[in-house]
């Protein structure tokens, strides 16, 4: 039983990853260079995203299904291209988005 409470405290940091990671998993996916967290640059500010989809279920989906496949009209004439990351972190991502 000892043993299993120091596996659960050596593994509990790695369940409560602060949010900063995934500001860091945007800037490594180079999001940053057309957004930024709280104010508009050539895109929509990640906050401005947040809000536009505070409440929708499918939000994470949508937000995700944009950075893997693009979005065009969504914010104005400019379009995302798709983005070349991995699914799985396009999730991250736009669970990291809808936090803010």
């Amino acid at each position: 039983m000892k043993h299993f409470a120091v596996l659960i405290a050596l593994t509990f940091p790695l369940y409560a990853v602060p949010a900063h990671a995934s500001a860091e998993l945007a800037a490594k996916s180079k999001c940053m260079t057309c957004h930024q967290i709280d104010k508009k640059s050539l895109g929509p500010s990640f906050k401005a995203i947040s809000a536009k989809y505070k409440g929708d279920k499918a939000a994470e989906a949508i937000l995700a299904n944009s950075m893997l496949k693009g979005a065009k009209g969504k914010w104005g004439k400019i379009p995302m291209p798709p983005q070349k990351i991995a699914p799985v972190d396009a999730q991250k991502l736009s669970k990291w988005i809808l936090t803010l």
